[in-house]
């Protein structure tokens, strides 16, 4: 019986150590694929460049669903599909001013920018006393008496102390999503947040405010961070000193878009999905390279490289391609909705939404037993530098599946340059490393054939 158990053991490890082989040369395939003949930095030059920025509801943003269409099809993806989605058309209008008025060195203009989903001041514009805060706390402290006809200034700074910046954005981002309903609360006429980076620059940072149903809507802006410093400074000089602001955006109704997606269908679970993804609308500023042309060409690059290599997957490959992340997440809640409606089997679904810099792992949002096992793959991946494999945050577009039972995978780029140009007009297409974002896209096609071959 011993005799029997040992020789049961030593081919168990026989066969142990040629998967892993097999794996090593399939996860090496893969990457020499997407360094050698990769496809994502020619597709990402052509929607940054040919198409530009991507505003949900704008007529580029169109142009880019079709274009991903039939980027999917051209590689030769066995099944690919629009699916429709409704989605918000916030539209920016002529260019804002903002201009500090009767401080102790004169007028000032200084450079802001809308924050998404905001109404205008009109053309009148809007002409009101500042009164700075630090938290939205802060706003319960001094009351209605001495916010009530002001503009108020959030002006809390990302926290430069987190090694990784997204913490820091996370940190700070409550006073622009809802800063300006809670100043409404207490009378505020106007918002204007300092913009979230760490970056100390002339260029502010739009992104999403989320108005609370029931409170008075109020224009809101976003300021860079040498124009907060100089407006911070202004203030403490002259308490009566005067902020003018005048924005011309206006929130128009609700269009049709589309949320686009390329299969390639598994040879023995085609039931069983493995999710792929990107957002593909952007602000309109820049051109949305970095945030997030980027994780687009890198999802589909990710489904192409297993087409263009021969390996075959279990499961079925889904390149999604959200529609709506800034300012609606309605491409990711559609996208649930019609799975659970379907009764779709998500195995696990990946996102790249941090930009197309040097990836370093992968955060996961699942069981610890799944965590584990995904861990458990951590040589297979270190040879290309993928060694940090942590719990983490899936991504906004996939997080409404999370009820469905999937792992939530997003991959992790090095991420001190990001918030630099994050919601600005510097995410442009100069900005990204050829190198870098095809790292990327091999790092997820890795995991997804790991994941593909190994089951969760």
């Amino acid at each position: 019986m011993k005799k029997l158990m040992s020789v049961a053991i030593m081919l168990l490890l026989s066969v142990l150590v040629l998967q892993a082989q097999n794996h090593e040369k399939n996860l090496r395939t893969l990457f020499d694929e997407a360094l050698t003949n990769g496809q994502s930095y020619p597709m990402l030059e052509y929607l940054s460049l040919n198409i530009g920025h991507r505003l949900t509801g704008s007529p580029s943003a169109a142009a880019a669903v079709e274009y991903t269409r039939q980027q999917m099809e051209a590689y030769g993806f066995d099944k690919v599909y629009l699916q429709e989605v409704m989605v918000p058309h916030w539209v920016r209008g002529q260019k804002e001013i903002g201009r500090i008025v009767n401080s102790k060195y004169g007028s000032q203009d200084v450079n802001v920018i809308a924050l998404g989903n905001s109404v205008g001041t009109g053309p009148e514009g809007l002409l009101a006393e500042v009164i700075e805060v630090q938290s939205l706390q802060e706003l319960e402290t001094l009351g209605r008496k001495k916010i009530e006809g002001k503009i108020v200034f959030f002006n809390r700074p990302m926290d430069p102390k987190h090694i990784h910046t997204g913490h820091a954005y996370g940190g700070a981002g409550d006073q622009r999503t809802s800063g300006p309903s809670e100043a409404a609360k207490y009378g505020a006429v106007g918002a204007i947040n300092r913009s979230l980076t760490l970056a100390y620059n002339d260029s502010p940072h739009t992104g999403m405010l989320k108005y609370e149903e029931g409170i008075p809507q109020i224009p809101a802006v976003a300021i860079s961070t040498v124009g907060a410093d100089y407006l911070s400074r202004a203030i403490k000089d002259n308490k009566a000193m005067k902020f003018y602001m005048e924005t011309h955006c206006e929130m128009l109704p609700e269009v049709l878009s589309y949320n686009v997606i390329g299969e390639l269908t598994g040879s023995e679970k085609p039931d069983e999905y493995i999710v792929v993804s990107g957002h593909l609308d952007s602000w309109d500023v820049g051109d949305g390279s970095h945030d997030d042309g980027a994780g687009c060409v890198q999802a589909i690059e990710a489904v192409r490289i297993f087409k263009a290599t021969g390996i075959r997957p279990k499961r079925t490959l889904r390149a999604v391609m959200f529609m709506n992340e800034e300012n609606g997440l309605r491409g990711g809640l559609e996208y649930a909705h019609v799975a659970k409606e379907k009764g779709e089997k998500h195995i696990a679904a990946l996102e790249s939404d941090s930009g197309g810099f040097t990836p370093r792992g992968f955060g996961i949002n699942a069981s610890p037993e799944v965590l584990t096992k995904i861990q458990s793959w951590g040589p297979l991946l270190a040879p290309y530098d993928l060694r940090k494999i942590v719990k983490g945050y899936g991504g906004a577009d996939i997080n409404p599946l999370k009820d469905q039972g999937p792992a939530l995978i997003g991959l992790m780029p090095d991420s001190q340059r990001y918030f630099d140009y994050h919601h600005t007009a510097d995410d442009t297409f100069d900005k990204v490393n050829k190198r870098e974002l095809e790292l990327g896209a091999a790092s997820m096609a890795a995991l997804m054939y790991l994941i593909d071959q190994e089951g969760l």
